[in-house]
């Protein structure tokens, strides 16, 4: 897929706040730090997540997708399409402050 991203997600889940910002250096590179309130339980921790991720780049939640690490914190998400806006607002959501929580 030539308009395709993939973005590498840390999940912390359990936050009391949910946010979308910093860096992780993980297994799959630099990764954007996404904290999320739900518990890592069924799914439900991942699902804040990738609507948090499109929330925070400002595209429509059905343009995420899983690619993998379903049952990990580290987690690869597939966007399309894309365009240089987008790896802009990537850039700074990744370079800015770690969420706490």
């Amino acid at each position: 897929m030539d308009d395709a991203l993939t973005i590498a997600v840390r999940v912390k889940p359990g936050s009391s706040r949910a946010r979308v910002g910093g860096r992780f250096d993980g297994p799959h590179g630099p990764a954007l730090v996404i904290a999320v309130h739900p518990p890592a339980a069924d799914g439900r921790a991942t699902e804040a997540a990738r609507r948090a991720l499109a929330a925070a780049l400002g595209i429509r939640p059905a343009a995420v997708s899983l690619r993998t690490g379903a049952a990990s914190r580290d987690k690869l998400f597939l966007v399309t399409p894309t365009g240089p806006d987008l790896v802009d607002r990537l850039s700074r959501l990744r370079d800015g402050p770690e969420p706490a929580g």
